[in-house]
């Protein structure tokens, strides 16, 4: 039986709209796997941290209200994924968010640097969590919380014994500002303009799995897990 910890999955690309679960499955492939989970957002948050010329350029941008430019993002990422602890694989967050992006992540990985890791020029595994749009709308709407203790419930899918109150202080439960239903309609209609070609670059090279998210969370990841393991370098007789 191969020991989960040591085999070589290569790079991991979760697709899907708010709320579909990418950040808890994500979570669970890191720890299924033990590979890191490379945060584009993190990477631009350490960058302006430390000072760098890098993160003077970010920063400047995102005070302006702009987005990173892609050749910024693109040379925090090569950095990243060339370390060690990438050797076997990694998922990354936030990226690629174009298929500009994309385009170059395909082509950066197949340079020579990457035949001396166990993960050799495999491109990567991109999976998009499909979600019906009305179940989307209630696990982002139903969603309320408690100010007392942080217990978050769902008034469709994990309700409070009593409506509106939370179950273990009685507090009176609240709806986060960025759960309302008129932003939460722009920010899924935001996923699609920004999102929806990047599928479809991958669609068009026939590269992209789906997977069904309106599934429970355990058979969610075991799907996950599913076309990792057919898609991966070891999967196609690499080490």
């Amino acid at each position: 039986m191969t020991d989960e910890t040591s085999r070589n999955v290569g790079p991991i690309i979760l697709l899907g709209p708010p709320g579909a679960g990418k950040g808890t499955q994500s979570k669970r492939i890191v720890q299924h796997y033990q590979i890191p989970q490379i945060s584009t957002g993190d990477l631009l948050r350490e960058e302006v941290q430390r000072g760098t010329e890098v993160g003077k350029q970010v920063g400047s941008q995102l005070a302006a209200g702009r987005l990173a430019p892609d050749d910024l993002v693109n040379r925090m990422v090569a950095e990243r994924i060339r370390r060690a602890d990438c050797a076997r694989g990694y998922i990354l967050d936030g990226f690629p968010r174009t298929p500009a992006q994309a385009g170059w992540l395909d082509e950066y990985l197949k340079q020579p640097f990457f035949d001396n890791l166990r993960q050799g020029k495999h491109l990567p595994i991109v999976i998009r969590m499909d979600v019906d749009y009305n179940q989307l709308l209630h696990r982002l709407t139903g969603r309320r919380t408690c100010p007392a203790c942080g217990r978050i419930y769902n008034v469709y899918l994990q309700p409070p014994r009593v409506a509106g109150i939370c179950d273990v202080d009685g507090s009176k439960l609240e709806i986060r500002s960025d759960d309302r239903e008129e932003v939460i309609q722009d920010r899924l209609a935001a996923y699609e303009r920004q999102t929806r070609p990047v599928a479809e670059y991958y669609q068009g090279q026939g590269r992209l799995q789906i997977v069904n998210a309106d599934q429970p969370v355990d058979k969610v990841t075991e799907d996950l897990i599913r076309e990792i393991e057919a898609h991966s370098p070891a999967a196609a007789g690499g080490s």
